[in-house]
């Protein structure tokens, strides 16, 4: 792969209870582990994070699709829900549950759209094999 652009972050402190910033300065956020998971709360997590990557990404991968089609992606959005649990082998996995919604679009070209850009988002594509990605179209 050719890269196009390279995103930089640095994580300090203690891991999921630290820091993480973009090497630009864009990101400077704490993290804490989740009240849900035994942390603290109070702060953005690695899944939240994960989650704004991949709903931004998707969202413009529909949007690239949705314009070859000449569909209208009027207040279309995109709703990406990443949870954490413990996978077979011991470790941790993600699963991802992508909702979209085309309210400009009927439900059978709406739902092409969403595979078509599955195919396409980097996201998906580093994800496939993976990660259990589900698509909803709303």
């Amino acid at each position: 792969m050719e890269p196009l652009y390279t995103a930089s972050a640095v994580a300090t402190g203690a891991g999921r209870n630290g820091h993480v910033q973009s090497t630009d300065g864009h990101i400077d956020a704490d993290v804490r582990i989740p009240k849900e998971m035994g942390g603290a709360g109070g702060a953005t997590n690695p899944e939240q994070l994960f989650a704004a990557g991949y709903a931004a990404c998707f969202h413009s991968a529909l949007q690239l699709v949705a314009g070859q089609a000449k569909a209208d992606v009027t207040d279309s959005e995109v709703v990406a829900d990443v949870s954490i649990g413990m996978n077979d082998a011991g470790g941790f996995g993600l699963a991802v549950q992508l909702e979209i919604s085309l309210p400009a679009v009927e439900r059978a070209q709406a739902e092409e759209l969403v595979e078509k850009a599955h195919q396409v988002c980097p996201y998906s594509n580093a994800t496939r094999g993976n990660v259990e990605v589900t698509l909803t179209v709303a």
